[in-house]
């Protein structure tokens, strides 16, 4: 019952009014981003969703569009803004997806919505992370982020796909605002932001 029908109502109950409430600060974060990284001040990006179904993410930018001298983007480490660490390391840059959660692509707790590219990739096990809707936080996000394993990851998010209740995504969610506060695992080991999976 709370995972075919209270989750997505709540969802779109509660970014619908954090959506409202926060516009202020919202309108106040593109004029800073589109002033300091130029147009346009949202990112977007086509990301799978439930049962594999394509979605047009959004983010505020963290990146330059800098490139070298072949007119190839830079590293993301030399792209990577001081006003974009910022945006980073306090979730800042996500806001936006509360859109995503109002529309049904993205719901407020599941797995992180990844690349197109990681499809072909999954294995059968890792696949079932799409069997529940995309989540703006997740069971993976508040147990290292970005500093564990792909492995790791993917583990973690199937396992909340087949255990969802309403005392884990309340778990999941005062857990996510301790690890935003303390900074935890928003890079990797090597890398600015995280490292691509390169399959199994």
């Amino acid at each position: 019952m709370y995972k075919r029908f209270i989750k997505r109502l709540l969802d779109f109950i509660i970014s619908l009014t954090a959506l409202i409430i926060l516009s202020p600060l919202l309108l106040l974060l593109w004029f800073i981003v589109r002033k300091k990284m130029g147009s346009p001040a949202v990112f977007t990006q086509m990301r799978p969703g439930l049962n594999e179904k394509i979605f047009k993410i959004y983010k505020f930018r963290t990146m330059t569009n800098e490139k070298d001298a072949g007119g190839n983007l830079l590293p993301d480490e030399k792209r990577l803004t001081a006003f974009g660490v910022f945006l980073r390391r306090t979730s800042l840059d996500e806001l936006p997806q509360l859109l995503n959660i109002v529309r049904g692509d993205l719901a407020i707790i599941g797995p992180r919505p990844l690349l197109i590219q990681y499809l072909p990739l999954y294995n059968e096990i890792q696949r079932k992370r799409h069997d529940v809707r995309p989540g703006f936080t997740g069971y993976a996000q508040v147990n290292g982020r970005n500093a564990i394993s792909w492995q790791e990851k993917f583990a973690l998010d199937v396992w909340y796909s087949e255990n969802i209740s309403f005392l884990l995504d309340m778990k999941i969610f005062f857990k996510t605002i301790k690890t935003v506060i303390k900074h935890e695992g928003v890079t990797s080991e090597t890398s600015a932001t995280t490292e691509y999976f390169t399959g199994n």
